[in-house]
């Protein structure tokens, strides 16, 4: 069952300057739930260079939505942004986000409300725990020449030339005192269920996040042939320290994903015999009947979108990309009733290069009222937010 409701989308940044906040899995808004980030920018329609810099900023929405710049980086790419979120382990003061340090990638916790600097960890992050103790990430400069969008420019990346390294994978790091180790390497991954295709790829790891009780963390594992006009991915989960590592897709395709709980992951996957469908997996079930993944949507939720579960679980947020009409629908499902809520339609603005297009990337605010999304429908990338709360509380 699906209905359409075309709220109202209102702007929360303004002209002259671009702004958006990059990827889906973060959340803009502080502990409050008055204060959101975002990133400024003063161009579009290019991929960044290594002297193109993003302004973090903070928003003031009880205040007419006043904009105050925080810090600059050139760490950033139209996708992911600059990983810029509020820190678990004080969410109503200390933001923390990626930055350049001479010959390194970085990651700076800062006072959103003083701009003073916390600690420079020595290495990036891409995902953080709820409690903003304990970061995962991996090579940027790696996923910039292999995925380009999604990875830093301005530094080598040292493995380039070795297709599945030993010394490069996916890094732990404690937050903020920035020990940190290598827990999975390209190499070992690559051996797990070794398929013929990984022969002569090269490999990569991407899209990190952690689960809600954050004891285990997600990721994707990529690899391409030389000859092959696409690159293959599966999906893992591992422990902490990565241990106990999961293969919960191996068909070809994995794209979105979120954790719906500690055990269960939302994902628009390909499973064979059945198709391309959002899939929800049950972490760690095996193989045979118990591990067998479940339809989410089917008939209703057709396409990939980037999907996040509400903070109470009971809906889905998703969006779709540009119809024959240039327009991306934002979308609500309720995994219970099976009832889909189209939200809108927003025109995306035609680019040259697919690094700079602009997903909506929907993202939850804490209490789970409102959603706020990047869009180029007015003919220039800006924040926007919507009411959803008439919704979301009728069950």
């Amino acid at each position: 069952m699906s209905e359409d409701l075309v709220l109202e989308a209102r702007a929360v940044t303004s002209k002259p300057d671009l702004h958006f906040l990059g990827y889906y899995d973060t959340t803009p808004w502080d502990a409050t739930d008055r204060y959101m980030l975002c990133l400024q920018v003063g161009f579009q329609g290019r991929p960044q260079t290594p002297e193109d810099h993003v302004t973090v900023g903070v928003i003031d929405t009880a205040e007419g939505n006043q904009w105050r710049s925080v810090a600059r980086t050139p760490a950033w790419n139209w996708q992911m942004g600059t990983r810029l979120q509020w820190l678990g382990s004080e969410p109503d003061r200390l933001i923390i986000h990626n930055d350049r340090e001479r010959n390194r990638f970085v990651s700076i916790i800062r006072d959103a409300f003083t701009e003073d600097i916390e600690a420079v960890l020595p290495l990036p992050i891409y995902a953080v725990n709820t409690s903003g103790t304990r970061a995962v990430t991996l090579n940027f400069s790696r996923v910039a020449r292999t995925r380009p969008g999604y990875g830093y420019v301005g530094l080598p990346d040292p493995g380039e030339g070795v297709l599945c390294p030993e010394d490069d994978g996916i890094w732990v790091m404690d937050v903020p005192s920035g020990e940190n180790e290598l827990i999975i390497t390209l190499a070992q991954a690559a051996q797990i269920e070794r398929r013929a295709d990984m022969d002569g790829a090269e490999h990569w790891f991407n899209h990190l996040l952690w689960a809600p009780d954050s004891d285990r963390f997600i990721f994707l594992h990529r690899w391409k042939r030389e000859q092959d006009r696409a690159w293959f991915t599966r999906l893992f989960t591992a422990k902490c320290d990565g241990t106990d590592i999961c293969l919960l897709a191996d068909d070809d395709l994995v794209s979105h994903f979120d954790w719906r709980d500690p055990d269960h992951v939302l994902a628009w996957a390909r499973v064979e015999g059945l198709g391309d469908y959002y899939f929800l997996f049950q972490d760690r079930a095996g193989t045979g009947a118990a591990g067998s993944p479940k339809i989410v949507g089917q008939g209703v939720l057709t396409c990939d979108g980037h999907c996040s579960y509400s903070p109470d679980r009971r809906w889905i947020l998703t969006d779709t990309y540009p119809d024959a009409e240039k327009k991306r629908t934002l979308l609500l499902y309720n995994e219970e009733s099976g009832q889909r809520v189209d939200l809108g339609r927003f025109y995306s603005m035609p680019v040259g290069d697919v690094q700079c297009r602009c997903d909506l990337h929907p993202r939850w605010d804490r209490a789970g009222s409102m959603v706020c999304f990047d869009s180029t429908h007015e003919q220039e990338r800006q924040l926007y937010v919507m009411d959803v709360s008439g919704i979301v509380g009728k069950g």
